[in-house]
C-alpha cells in the first residue's frame, strides 16, 4: 500500500545516494498498512523495496533498524535497509524515513498447516533472541492506544459502542491476565502481509514496526489471529500446526496455556481498536472504516485452545 506517493525522480535520487546501477521502472506493492513500498527495478535487472514510513518518526525507525539488524545477526529471517554512501541506512525527506530493502522473492506465505508449522518454528527462534537495548516495553496497539482512544471519545464527546468495549474489556483483561508470562523480543503483527514464503517455506519476516519486549504467548496467538481463521471462525488443524512448530522450539508454559484465550482477546481487540484508529478516527470515509468490526465478531467464537 501506498500513502505517500513517490515520483520516479524521488526515488531515482535515493538510488543514486546508493552505490547501485540506476534506476528503471518504480511500482507500488500492495500489502503494508503502515508505510508505503514500492518495486524499484534497476538497469542491471536488480529489484528493491524503497520504503516510506508513514506511521513512525525518523527517530523511532533508527531505532527499528537497529533492532532488526539485532535479529537478522540472531538468525531471524528479516531483510535489512541497504547501506548509503554516506554510511547510513536511511534518509530523512519530509519529516519521513525513506530507505531501500532487499526485494525477497516469493508471495505471501500462505495459510496451511505446513506453512504455519514452519512459522512457528521461527517465530520461537525470534522469541528466543536475547534481548538488545532499546527496546520498548510498550506494545503500541495495546492498552496505551485503548486508553488514547478512550481519553480522546471523552474529550471530544464522541464515545462509541466500540469504545464503551474497549474500556470493559481492558479493565478485565488487566484483571485476567497474569503479569508474570514469560516476556522477550516480538513482533506484534505477524499477519500474512507481513511474511514472505512458498508453502512450507517462510523466507522473509517483514515490518516490525510493533516490536517490543510483550508476552510470548500473546504474539503467538496474535499470529493465530492473522493466518488462523477462514470465512469467520478458527481453524483448529492451522492452530495445531502452528502451535506444533513453535513448541518445536519453544514449548510453552503452563501458566501461558491457561492464558491462551485472555491473550488472543487481547490480540484480537489490539487489531480492531488499531483498525478504528487508522480507519474511523484518523483516516474515515474509506472502504477500510469497518475493517475492525471483523475483529469485535470473532470475540464470541468458540477456540481450539
Amino acid at each position: 500500500m501506498a500513502y505517500t506517493e513517490v515520483s520516479f525522480d524521488e526515488a531515482s535520487a535515493l538510488v543514486n545516494l546508493a552505490n547501485i546501477a540506476k534506476l528503471r521502472e518504480i511500482t507500488p506493492l500492495k500489502g503494508g498498512w503502515a508505510n508505503s513500498n514500492y518495486l524499484v527495478t534497476l538497469a542491471d535487472e536488480t529489484e528493491l523495496v524503497l520504503k516510506v514510513w508513514d506511521e513512525r518518526p525518523p527517530v523511532e525507525v533508527e531505532n527499528i533498524i537497529e533492532q532488526c539488524c539485532w535479529l537478522e545477526k540472531h538468525g531471524v529471517p528479516t531483510p535489512n535497509p541497504l547501506i548509503l554512501k554516506n554510511g547510513e541506512r536511511m534518509v530523512v525527506k519530509n519529516g519521513q524515513a525513506w530507505m531501500l530493502m532487499p526485494f525477497v522473492s516469493g508471495g505471501w506465505l500462505p495459510s496451511d498447516p505446513k506453512s504455519l508449522y514452519d512459522l512457528g518454528k521461527v517465530q520461537a527462534n525470534l522469541h528466543k533472541v536475547p534481548i538488545c537495548d532499546g527496546i520498548s516495553s510498550t506494545f503500541s496497539i495495546g492498552y496505551v492506544l485503548w486508553q488514547r482512544i478512550i481519553d480522546d471519545a471523552k474529550k471530544n464527546n464522541t464515545t462509541t459502542p466500540f469504545i464503551e468495549l474497549l474500556q470493559t474489556e481492558m479493565v478485565a483483561l488487566k484483571e485476567s491476565i497474569p503479569d508474570d508470562l514469560p516476556r522477550g523480543i516480538i513482533h506484534g503483527d505477524l499477519y500474512p502481509d507481513n511474511v514472505i514464503g512458498v508453502e512450507g517455506e517462510v523466507r522473509a519476516i517483514l515490518d516490525f514496526e510493533e516490536i517490543c519486549i510483550e508476552s510470548l504467548a500473546m504474539d503467538l496467538v496474535t499470529t493465530f489471529v492473522g493466518f488462523g481463521w477462514e470465512e469467520g471462525l478458527p481453524d483448529s488443524e492451522l492452530w495445531h500446526s502452528l502451535l506444533a512448530g513453535y513448541e518445536s522450539v519453544r514449548p510453552l508454559s503452563d501458566a501461558e496455556r491457561a492464558a491462551l484465550p485472555d491473550l488472543h482477546r487481547y490480540s484480537v481487540l489490539a487489531v480492531a481498536a488499531w483498525r478504528y484508529w487508522q480507519f474511523v478516527i484518523k483516516i474515515p470515509g474509506t472502504e477500510h472504516t469497518n475493517r475492525y468490526v471483523e475483529m469485535v465478531e470473532r470475540l464470541d467464537k468458540t477456540l481450539p485452545f
